[in-house]
């Protein structure tokens, strides 16, 4: 007699249990430890802090770069003087004498000195802003750091340029006879503005520049054009006033200008012939909007780019 064995029944599965993290998944192991991505963008606040916790880097950057910028030259530091003074030299040749812009303007050549210091103090910002990122490659690449302290670390070398050669621009304006009085206080404001203006130029094209570097072989003719509408070599008031036939877009344009607002407000502190009635209307408030958009929005604008710089 065969025995029948009973198969007892399977038993039930376990619940399986809901999927843990995945142990080689990088994003779990970065929260793990506590990693966070390198060179990632912080707030916008943290951004400014981080900034200002840097501003002795900045300094120091900025007038390490100066000195080492005419190291090779025999005559060293003293370019920082001589390139605008040959510059205006060349200009006073071929526009006061040649072009006879000079007419009619008084004191000409502390009108056309005061004019390319203040000039030479933008575009330079501007170029060296353009090769910010570019060109510090390896400083980027190596630490971490707010991206934003090179571009205004060149802005704040030309500004110490600039007051180098302030001391040539003193000497000439006592040299033509221009009084020293109260006014020449407002240099300060203005050269603040300016440079707060220049910054953040200087930011918008490092951005541009850090991904199409051929915008620094651009910008000498852009800057070049916008040099010969800012009033450099020759009176802008005069020369609105002599067209007045311009269409209205134009004249606006030109009293507008920023580079020419600067220029003018530094003729005004400093020339006493160069009097209220030459300036643009609400020339002190162009002024500070105009630093106000540039500095602002140019620094938020590089900011949001952060995450990029130094990468591919």
């Amino acid at each position: 007699m065969s025995q029948v064995l009973d198969t007892p029944p399977p038993a039930p599965a376990p619940a399986s249990a809901p999927p843990g993290p995945d142990p080689t998944d990088p994003a779990a192991l970065a929260a793990r430890y506590g990693l966070t991505v390198s060179g990632a963008r912080p707030s916008l606040p943290a951004y400014v802090r981080q900034l200002w916790a840097r501003r002795h880097f900045v300094t120091a950057f900025a007038t390490a770069k100066l000195t080492a910028q005419y190291s090779q030259a025999k005559l060293g530091q003293v370019w920082q003087v001589a390139t605008p003074l040959l510059n205006a030299a060349v200009y006073y040749f071929v526009f006061g004498v040649l072009m006879g812009t000079s007419h009619g303007v008084p004191d000409y050549v502390p009108f056309l000195v005061t004019g390319v210091f203040v000039w030479t103090f933008t575009q330079s910002s501007i170029m060296a802003g353009t090769r910010a990122i570019s060109g510090s490659l390896g400083l980027v690449r190596a630490l971490h750091f707010p991206r934003a302290a090179l571009p205004v670390s060149y802005a704040l070398q030309q500004l110490q340029q600039l007051l180098f050669s302030m001391v040539a621009l003193v000497v000439i304006l006592l040299g033509f006879g221009v009084p020293v009085g109260p006014s020449w206080l407002l240099a300060v404001p203005a050269l603040t503005l300016q440079f707060v203006f220049n910054a953040g130029v200087a930011m918008v094209v490092a951005r541009i520049g850090a991904k199409t570097p051929d915008i620094a072989q651009l910008m000498p003719f852009v800057l070049r054009t916008w040099m010969y509408a800012s009033g450099v070599m020759w009176s802008l008031d005069r020369v609105l006033g002599d067209h007045g036939d311009m269409p209205r877009v134009v004249l606006f344009a030109l009293e507008c200008n920023p580079a020419a607002v600067y220029i003018d407000l530094m003729r005004f502190a400093l020339i006493d012939t160069f009097h209220g009635g030459q300036l643009p209307h609400h020339v002190w408030a162009l002024a500070a909007g105009w630093a106000l958009l540039a500095g602002v929005g140019g620094f938020i604008w590089f900011w949001q780019a952060e995450e990029t710089y130094g990468r591919g």
